[in-house]
């Protein structure tokens, strides 16, 4: 029996398996460890994820895939982890980009990306990630992301450089003033994720607005070019996990298409494929 979880910003997806059966699915609240703390992270296993488990989950092993769970941050999670279940005695803790490469890959070669508020990739062996372009963050890197997409498009409003029905519609929508705007960027916590929430608007009305889906593509361009052409195998599928790839499917493909890419599998998250991962006998 195994306890599979995919640790978020906002949620995580927890998924209790056992003889390839899933016996349990929990959804909490995130617990990134970059910016959540250890009490609260407590708080969450302990509230909300424990009453809905079966008792036998004390005792399972336990794979957590999460964002923000560098070196140093796998540690305490990993604590938190056996302080809530102490019976459990295999207890592995690892970054949300080794979720996707397990996911996406299983134990074959392969380029793994993830597309979301930030965005990140490897090439994967089938056992390790032997290259990763550093993503950077949105200021320096995070080509491909809701946070980029966004930033390009508040830029491009905000300078008069889309069609003016388009501008207006966006302030009526979000009834937000350009001050408010540069305040959530520059003033307050978190400007990543709420240039990222401007994707919803794109999404919407990007099969209307030409300059809309041509901005989405230009974004994913970057991110082929700048992010998967230093791996050096244009020959492999590029594969993703990430609502904002999900969701523009149809702009990614024709983004891959221009820099000579061919896309994989695109899927909204990572459980089924890490549930499968772990459930072979080579895990």
């Amino acid at each position: 029996m195994y306890l599979i979880a995919d640790g978020g910003a906002t949620k995580t997806d927890w998924a209790l398996v056992d003889n390839h059966q899933i016996k349990a699915r929990v959804f909490t609240l995130g617990m990134n460890p970059f910016h959540a703390s250890e009490e609260a992270i407590g708080n969450i296993l302990t509230n909300e994820l424990i009453p809905n488990l079966p008792a036998e989950a004390n005792g399972a092993d336990i794979y957590f895939y999460g964002a923000g769970c560098t070196p140093e941050k796998c540690i305490i999670m990993k604590g938190l982890l056996q302080k809530a279940f102490p019976k459990s005695s295999t207890i592995v803790v690892m970054s949300d980009l080794w979720g996707a490469a397990r996911a996406l890959c299983g134990h074959k070669p392969g380029i793994a990306c993830i597309l979301g508020t930030g965005s990140n990739s490897c090439y994967y062996d089938g056992k390790d990630m032997v290259a990763n372009t550093p993503p950077l963050g949105y200021i320096l890197g995070d080509e491909g992301s809701g946070a980029v997409l966004g930033k390009l498009f508040v830029a491009d409003a905000l300078k008069g450089l889309l069609p003016e029905s388009l501008t207006r519609l966006f302030f009526e929508e979000t009834g937000l003033t350009k001050a408010d705007f540069l305040d959530n960027i520059y003033k307050k916590p978190m400007p990543s994720r709420f240039l990222a929430s401007m994707a919803p608007f794109i999404t919407r009305h990007k099969d209307e607005e030409p300059m809309l889906k041509e901005l989405a593509i230009r974004n994913f361009r970057s991110f082929f070019s700048r992010c998967i052409a230093p791996y050096g195998h244009p020959e492999m599928p590029v594969n993703f996990i990430g609502g904002l790839a999900f969701s523009y499917e149809n702009e990614l493909k024709e983004a891959a298409r221009i820099e000579g890419f061919t896309i994989g599998t695109i899927e909204k998250g990572p459980m089924d494929g890490l549930i499968k991962y772990h459930s072979t006998s080579e895990a």
